[in-house]
């Protein structure tokens, strides 16, 4: 069993996949681990949601809840703490992982609760970065609970209409590693451009010496 397979997490999680889904959601959201397959654990589920016996209904509110309670505490400890836990070297807490959030916050305003959540990691972040901004609180609860509503019910619903589609349905975990695949994907772009543009400053550099 892994985080990065879903179909075998929820499968394998039996009874409690309501439970396990809906806290790996609130994490991901709330405290500050984005390295967790929200997208796909979700279209996953709504793929799955008759052999583990959930309506998709009960999923995309659960998810939803998740979400919503997630960001508010992700909102709070910006307000609370601010930039003072990050650190450019740190393993998950990455001071560029905070700038990229604060970036497309300032970018996008209150809508980059809603687009951001659609984001890997940005979703995790821009909470973090509308509390320390210092944006009002009302204002980013409206945001937060449509952009948690059309992504939770969003992905879940999507996955249900894909479980219709008789290739997809006998297909579930070919399009599991896919879904992982196009999560993952948006951080390996990122890599590469800052690995690209670092070693285009250092060649400067180098020529200029």
């Amino acid at each position: 069993m892994t985080l990065f397979d879903p179909q075998t997490l929820l499968t394998a999680l039996g009874p409690w996949a309501l439970g396990g889904l809906s806290l790996m959601v609130f994490v991901e959201s709330g405290l500050l681990f984005p390295f967790l397959p929200g997208d796909s654990l979700l279209v996953t589920a709504g793929l799955l949601h008759q052999g583990l016996g959930l309506s998709v209904a009960v999923i995309a509110l659960c998810a939803f809840v998740a979400a919503a309670a997630g960001d508010q505490v992700g909102f709070f400890l910006g307000h609370r703490f601010g930039r003072r836990w990050f650190r450019p070297d740190a393993r998950v807490l990455k001071t560029a992982h905070l700038e990229r959030a604060e970036a497309f916050f300032a970018r996008h305003g209150g809508p980059a609760l809603v687009l951001g959540r659609f984001v890997p990691v940005v979703r995790t972040f821009v909470p973090l970065a509308a509390g320390t901004s210092g944006y009002p609180y009302r204002r980013f609860v409206v945001w937060n609970l449509a952009g948690a509503f059309l992504w939770a019910a969003g992905m879940t619903v999507l996955g249900s209409l894909l479980g219709g589609l008789p290739f997809v349905a006998d297909h579930i975990d070919l399009l599991a590693i896919a879904l992982v695949a196009v999560s993952v994907l948006p951080l390996v772009l990122t890599a590469v451009r800052r690995s690209a543009g670092t070693r285009r400053r250092k060649e400067a550099l180098g020529d200029l010496s």
